[in-house]
């Protein structure tokens, strides 16, 4: 018997109600903050969703929203929900015919179009007979505009009638192993999945929200979009990543969720600013420390976040100490598209580095074949859009397969080892876990990313480009530190799995060239496509470290 839970409409009527004038959305455009009540919101709302009803949409249509994050973004969802129909969140950066592909997968007949980089390469992607609306701050031509649909409309009253075990939205998988895959979610499994995160951490109440991770991914959206709704909360956006650092210490959020690549860019920034060398000095220095401590805090925006989260994929334990030398503490979390993100996270107070925290209650967690993390909620998905036999390998006795190895402590702290698929085996038939080998190697502050290599070649190698710092070093210099770094991991790993040589490349890997998931997850896939070629001609080189 499932707990009766409040769905998003439910959660979003009462606060437009008891919260009618409270700040819910406020979004910078060519920078000006546009602010939205939680009344003004509902207004354009309901209107909306009268809209959509009144185009013939309906109970079961599907609508796709592709935009980057903007206040619009979430009014729209809301009022696909409120008008019977089922959202598709879509990537801003995805190719048109990864979007045309997902249009006609979903069977969407409609599609919000807003906030994007290229909207006449993307509309390419828009078949001819679906309806286009675009989003007041983002016109685009032949679209139908938000603004002039709700004009004159009389929104709809009350609050909708809703069945909580209803389809609420199709969300696309970012693409890491291969094709994306359209992951159903209930209200319901939204509605567990929030109150259990919110059961593990009470002290969220009404919280300021930044916006800047795509909402289509299911961390933003159950974190930000989702738990803002459900606590009568604020969310501020960022205009663009030039303003990113402006836009953030302008919020000055209580709650902020950066991926590892964030991090990042983020310790780079400092001690672009402060070497590591003056760092370590003036945070031993007591009085000194705190000064110190509380500037940067200042400076990055997080003067009152007291929850800091990464997620979506693994980070280098040593990057959380780092930051925790600061009075900064990242606290990990982990979970998939397939469950939500209700998974495991570390608790405010009792974070262990390395781990990906503790289950959250009412979740169940297993270790299967090969130690394949398996977890079982009422927040997993009802399955894969159109692909039964996909769906019925995910699951065993209903617990979701996550494909993630991992190992769980006496304590329940749950530590990932790495993707299953992502092992490979050597052609001396020895198998390699790259996850492991790549965390070390990132110990080193002059890498900024590393993908291990090696299926069926006689030893493994690993790829990487250098940090913002370590490209104004002489080669001659590098070519040392890394050669020492190279050895210094060679060391702590089994014979089998120790690596032959370090591949420098030149060009970061981003999403713009195809090697980096919409959520900064390496593509390895593409990483050997790209690359491959050059794999043997590179462990044939006499010089272990290599500048390609």
């Amino acid at each position: 018997m499932l707990l009766p839970l409040p769905t998003m409409l439910d959660k979003f009527c009462e606060f437009e109600q008891t919260r009618a004038n409270k700040l819910f959305l406020a979004e910078p455009v060519k920078g000006v903050y546009q602010t939205f009540t939680w009344q003004q919101a509902g207004s354009q709302v309901r209107r909306m969703a009268a809209a959509l009803r009144g185009m013939g949409l309906g109970k079961d249509d599907k609508v796709a929203i592709l935009s980057k994050n903007c206040a619009h973004w979430i009014m729209a969802d809301l009022a696909i929900s409120m008008a019977g129909c089922i959202s598709v969140p879509l990537y801003p950066n995805i190719t048109p015919d990864a979007l045309r592909e997902i249009i006609d997968h979903s069977e969407s007949k409609a599609i919000f179009i807003g906030k994007l980089d290229n909207p006449e390469e993307l509309r390419t992607g828009v078949p001819d007979n679906l309806l286009q609306i675009s989003f007041p701050f983002y016109p685009n031509a032949g679209c139908l505009n938000w603004d002039e649909l709700i004009e004159g409309q009389d929104g709809i009253t009350g609050k909708p009638d809703i069945d909580p075990q209803a389809l609420a939205c199709i969300v696309y998988t970012s693409g890491t192993t291969g094709q994306p895959k359209g992951v159903m979610h209930t209200f319901y499994a939204i509605a567990y999945a929030v109150d259990a995160f919110l059961v593990s951490y009470p002290e969220i109440k009404e919280e300021i929200f930044f916006s800047y991770l795509p909402l289509c991914h299911v961390a933003e959206r159950m974190l930000v979009e989702c738990g803002a709704i459900f606590t009568g909360s604020t969310v501020y956006f960022v205009e663009s990543m030039d303003t990113f650092a402006a836009n953030l210490a302008h919020t000055r959020p209580t709650i902020f969720l950066a991926v590892p690549r964030i991090w990042e860019k983020l310790q780079e920034g400092i001690l672009k600013k402060i070497p590591q060398q003056k760092l370590n000095r003036l945070l031993s220095i007591p009085l000194v420390s705190t000064v110190i401590k509380k500037a940067i805090k200042k400076k990055l925006g997080l003067t009152n976040a007291r929850f800091l989260f990464t997620g979506a994929s693994p980070i280098n334990p040593a990057l959380l100490h780092w930051f925790a030398r600061l009075d900064i503490v990242i606290q990990e979390a982990y979970g998939m598209t397939e469950n939500l993100a209700l998974s495991h996270s570390n608790r405010r107070g009792s974070v262990k580095f390395g781990t990906v925290g503790q289950s959250y209650t009412g979740v169940e967690v297993r270790l299967g074949k090969d130690n394949e993390v398996q977890v079982k909620s009422p927040a997993n998905m009802l399955g894969y859009y159109k692909e039964p036999g996909l769906t019925a390998e995910c699951f065993e006795d209903g617990f979701l397969r996550t494909g993630d190895e991992g190992s769980i402590d006496s304590e329940g702290y749950l530590t990932i080892t790495g993707r299953i698929k992502d092992q490979f085996k050597t052609s001396k038939g020895k198998y390699i876990m790259p996850a492991p080998v790549e965390s070390k190697l990132l110990q080193t502050p002059e890498l900024a990313q590393v993908c291990v290599v090696g299926s069926g070649m006689p030893n493994a190698m690993a790829l990487c480009t250098l940090s913002e710092s370590a490209r104004k070093h002489a080669v001659e210099q590098l070519q040392e530190i890394l050669h020492h770094a190279l050895a210094a991991v060679n060391k702590s790993l089994e014979h089998h799995e120790q690596l032959t040589k370090l591949i420098v490349l030149p060009e970061e890997w981003t999403i713009q060239n195809g090697l980096l998931t919409p959520t900064l997850k390496i593509k390895r896939k593409m990483i050997d496509a790209s690359f491959g070629e050059l794999y043997h001609e590179w462990s044939r080189a006499t010089h272990k470290v290599i500048f390609a």
